[in-house]
């Protein structure tokens, strides 16, 4: 063999090991996110099972927002110093506990444990992950890193809802057989994600110096920017909120279906048109998406009350797709603005202060939805719910237009 001939060997085995790690990083990104809609097609039966109210229901769906936030405000910039496997094992580690939990859950506070766990898993797991996605992909194609994390995230989100859905309605242990096969995912991921090449040139093997710290900053010199990508984020993370968490209440008592199916499958029909639109409008620059995402906002939550009033499947299907494009260009360009204005050494920092705004919009909302529903009924909430979202739809484009270089 000539040396010519070997160097091109060595360079497609490295392309090799490369696309395995950018495959396995990206499983774990889905199958992370597949953990917090496990229990969307479950809630009414744990509802009923454990005797509480609607508004306790929609703080169990967002009690994971404890878990993101202290993950983000905590460790958010550690993979930065000890590298992004070890971060990846730990928040795998943490799903694996929080499934555990929900497995053998006997009460209200279990879903509450499993919640925050869930939660701390897929805020340590999603800002590593992304940060080591871009640096596997490497810096002539943040694009190609930031459209491989979301549509890894929505595909898991769908995927999680969908089985956890069918295997309620269709097969024994409702309540239990979901968590057994994902917990089965989740050590065959996690044993790739070992398996993948450290991205930090130099990790901290000490814990001498290390700082954990809370903090969520953004550079002086780049926050009028980072405001645009980080309102669009909250606004497309409450749309896929609002569907994880009262997407079954709603078929329910608006529509009279119960079927655990088809509530995963309504929001299999979200994540599917979000995984799809990122990827079919990739070419469009980041800005270019995000803005009209926010523009496709208003129209949305507009058919989406309208689907309650007339109390239509056909409607809300409809609503269900606009929602969904609207999420995956704003959720895609708003990562990859916030990818592309952060600084190389603060990359996982300015990630996890990005995913901060995103996952408090996919759980703060929902809190207020389930108490103006339990209040004024659920066509009110899904009123004060489409203001709320116009209203940062509208302060996104004020700044997405006036900030960010076209």
């Amino acid at each position: 063999m000539t040396s010519s001939e070997y160097s091109r060997h060595a360079q497609a085995g490295l392309e090799l090991r490369r696309s395995a790690a950018i495959f396995a990083v990206g499983a774990m990104i889905g199958v992370l996110f597949a953990g917090s809609t496990i229990v969307t097609p479950l809630y009414i039966m744990y509802k009923q099972a454990f005797h509480f109210s609607q508004i306790s229901l929609t703080l169990i769906y967002a009690a994971y927002v404890i878990g993101n936030l202290c993950a983000l405000l905590v460790f958010g910039r550690l993979s930065d110093q000890i590298g992004r496997r070890p971060m990846a094992a730990a928040g795998m580690g943490l799903a694996v506990v929080g499934a555990l939990i929900f497995l053998f859950a006997n009460g209200i506070v279990s879903l509450y444990a499993g919640r925050i766990l869930s939660g701390l898993a897929i805020g340590i797991g999603a800002g590593t992950g992304t940060a080591w996605l871009a640096e596997l992909v490497g810096e002539e194609s943040k694009a190609r890193a930031t459209v491989i994390a979301t549509s890894a995230n929505f595909t898991g989100l769908g995927i999680g809802a969908l089985v956890a859905g069918m295997l309620a309605e269709y097969a024994p242990w409702p309540l239990q057989l979901p968590f057994i096969v994902y917990l089965g995912v989740l050590l065959v991921v996690g044993a790739l994600v070992w398996l993948a090449p450290e991205t930090v040139a130099e990790p901290q093997r000490s814990i001498e110096g290390l700082s954990i710290k809370p903090r969520a900053s953004v550079p002086s010199e780049i926050r009028t920017k980072f405001v645009a990508p980080a309102v669009t984020g909250f606004g497309s993370m409450a749309l896929v909120g609002f569907y994880a968490a009262l997407a079954p209440t709603l078929l329910a008592k608006e529509l009279h279906i119960t079927s655990h199916a088809i509530a995963g499958a309504i929001f299999l029909e979200l994540a599917i048109v979000v995984a799809g639109t990122i990827v079919l409008t990739r070419s469009l620059s980041s800005r270019s998406a995000m803005l009209a995402a926010l523009a496709l906002m208003l129209p949305s939550v507009a058919v989406l009350v309208a689907a309650q009033f007339a109390k239509s499947m056909l409607v809300l299907i409809v609503a269900t797709a606009m929602c969904a494009a609207a999420s995956g260009l704003g959720y895609r360009g708003s990562l990859q603005v916030a990818n592309n204005i952060a600084p190389p050494e603060r990359r996982a920092e300015i990630v996890s202060s990005y995913f901060i705004c995103g996952f408090a919009g996919n759980a703060l909302p929902v809190i207020g939805v389930g108490v103006i529903s339990t209040l004024a009924g659920p066509v009110a909430a899904s009123l004060a719910f489409a203001v709320s979202i116009a209203a940062f739809a509208l302060t996104a484009l004020f700044f997405g237009i006036r900030y960010l270089p076209k």
